[in-house]
């Protein structure tokens, strides 16, 4: 894959990102700092895990300034705009889902380069796309929404799937990465439209109270 391609499309999933992350910060009325630390956290956050796990070093947010300009940027607009921008959640969500889309794309290929099997494959795209929002969640003092019943690392998951698919079919590329990502965010967008959820266990008594 063209790896000046493969470093816009994470830069543009670093953007997304970090959008959201400033507007969770706005929502929760933090200060000007606080913003541009939430913006940082989510834009950068699963992309510093997904290098750990793989062993890259320098990670790339250490070794590129760009990518805490980019969220810095991010996070001084979305506070400057807040008043016109925090309100659509829908957008946000939107928004949300392209950037899962892209950082489940890029992990899959980063993992794929250094020759990882499928379950390394799958496991650093969904590290990647939703480390930043588990830290984000963590920081509001809330369960991480990849832990309840919202369908959200399981879009990352059958992404990851369908580029170890699609790899081992043959497709190759850039086609490989867009695939991966347009599937991704696409059953996040449909999902969140739907209210798509996973099943909840219930407990002893509970059907009880339920009515």
């Amino acid at each position: 894959m063209d790896s000046g391609i493969v470093y816009a499309f994470d830069i543009f999933g670093t953007a997304i990102f970090a959008i959201t992350g400033a507007v969770k910060g706005v929502r929760n009325r933090l200060d000007f700092l606080g913003v541009i630390v939430f913006a940082i956290t989510v834009g950068c956050g699963g992309g510093m895990l997904r290098d750990t796990i793989l062993g890259i070093f320098p990670i790339a947010v250490f070794r590129d300034n760009a990518y805490i300009f980019i969220c810095i940027a991010m996070g001084v607009l979305v506070f400057l705009l807040s008043p016109k921008t925090v309100g659509r959640w829908a957008i946000i969500q939107y928004l949300d889902a392209i950037g899962l889309g892209v950082f489940t794309a890029i992990g899959c290929v980063k993992a794929e380069a250094l020759g990882l099997g499928a379950i390394g494959v799958v496991a650093s795209g969904v590290f990647g796309a939703v480390g930043g929002g588990v830290l984000r969640d963590v920081f509001c003092h809330e369960i991480p929404m990849v832990l309840t019943s919202d369908f959200y690392a399981s879009a990352s998951i059958l992404g990851g799937i369908l580029f170890v698919i699609l790899f081992k079919a043959g497709v190759s590329g850039d086609i490989l990465m867009y695939s991966t990502a347009l599937f991704t965010m696409t059953l996040r967008m449909l999902g969140y439209h739907f209210k798509w959820r996973l099943p909840v266990a219930r407990m002893v008594g509970e059907e009880k109270r339920d009515r």
